[in-house]
């Protein structure tokens, strides 16, 4: 196998075979009791027991207890496996979900209270005070890049409302970055993680913050994952497909450091009212949000549709979108996916307060989302 390692800052080993690299990682770091953090579908399959297979004389434990959108009560039954299993690390293995709760659950695992306490805009919000377990990440979709992100995303039980605990010391101490790990993965899911992973370069590109590094980062990654989505949807043991979109996802969420836009404002409300998939939400909002957007910023279309490898200028780069969002299956509108106009009121509040929107290169109101879902209906 041939691994690429490098640091970005976080440590990273790219390549096929990756994930058997874990368990020396662990070793060296005198790790002997890590707690697998995983969704329950995942550990229903062989990828996981074929993954602890190579973790040999570690004696690991699984948490399998993320589901749907994550809530906070995930988190703390995590956090109660991880004290029972007396771990000393945690491996996140799995997609976004799984990732994001992994991450808080090392958190928990050493802190007092509830994990809403740690959000960033908590009222009384806690300080993290005490080192955290170490923990490695495993992605098995690209889409979300959770596994070099600083940040993770969990609901609020009773609310639904999505919350962010953010923190630099959540980054994880190595990812083990594996493209065999999404060669099972099904269309369906790999249409809707890959849509995420562009949403993020495309979105982070367009933030009015200043950030010449993501800016770059977030081009590149539109470039490789627009080249690649559609094989990798159509073919998915192509192994190429599959490394790119990997590549494609782990630079999204790389820039998105500069911040995102009214897609993820809008996908993040969907998720809490509708508890539709957030890949699928950003699908379902990307081009109504951006034709809106391309009145504000055209030139930046420009280079996204350089990007994307189209000839024409950026009035092109939205009918792309719609297009390859046909080609790969993702068909109709919000209604279609059980989206109701009866909830638009709620979901344009939740949208227009959501942290993701205050960085959108066009200010957007509750008016403004309104009409944003509704054409999106």
């Amino acid at each position: 196998m041939t691994i690429t390692r490098f640091s970005f800052p976080t440590e990273i080993h790219f390549g096929d075979g990756a994930r058997r690299l874990v368990a020396g990682h662990l070793r060296e770091a005198g790790l002997r009791r890590p707690l697998i953090v995983t969704d329950r579908a995942l550990a229903a399959l062989p990828l996981l027991a074929e993954f602890r297979s190579h973790l040999g004389e570690l004696h690991s434990a699984v948490f399998d207890g993320v589901h749907g959108n994550p809530t906070a009560s995930q988190v703390m039954a995590g956090a109660a496996a991880f004290r029972r299993h007396e771990a000393d690390c945690v491996i996140g293995f799995g997609g976004g979900a799984a990732l994001d709760v992994a991450k808080v659950v090392a958190l928990m695992a050493v802190h007092e209270g509830d994990v809403i306490e740690y959000v960033w805009d908590h009222p009384q919000v806690r300080p993290i005070v005490n080192p955290l377990p170490w923990f490695v990440a495993l992605p098995t979709t690209s889409g979300t890049g959770s596994e070099v992100g600083r940040s993770a995303v969990v609901a609020e039980d009773d609310t639904h409302v999505k919350r962010s605990v953010f923190s630099p010391r959540l980054l994880a101490r190595a990812v083990f970055a594996d493209p065999e790990l999404t060669l099972a993965l099904p269309p369906a899911i790999t249409a809707a993680t890959g849509i995420d992973a562009l949403t993020h370069n495309i979105e982070s590109y367009l933030s009015p913050a200043w950030h010449p590094l993501c800016d770059g980062i977030a081009l590149q990654g539109l470039r490789i994952g627009a080249r690649a989505l559609a094989t990798a949807v159509a073919h998915p043991a192509d192994r190429l497909a599959r490394r790119d979109m990997m590549m494609s996802s782990l630079m999204g969420a790389i820039a998105f450091q500069k911040d995102l836009g009214s897609v993820h404002a809008c996908a993040h409300a969907l998720g809490a009212v509708a508890d539709l998939h957030h890949g699928l939400a950003n699908a379902l909002m990307i081009d109504t949000v951006l034709a809106w957007n391309h009145e504000a910023v055209p030139a930046l279309f420009d280079d996204l549709a350089h990007a994307a490898g189209l000839g024409s200028g950026g009035a092109a780069f939205v009918p792309w979108l719609r297009e390859l969002k046909t080609t790969i299956g993702i068909r109709g509108g919000l209604a279609a996916h059980g989206v109701t106009e009866a909830q638009i009121p709620r979901l344009a509040a939740l949208a227009a307060v959501d942290f993701a929107g205050g960085t959108n290169p066009r200010p957007a109101g509750v008016d403004d989302y309104t009409r944003l879902l509704r054409a999106a209906l």
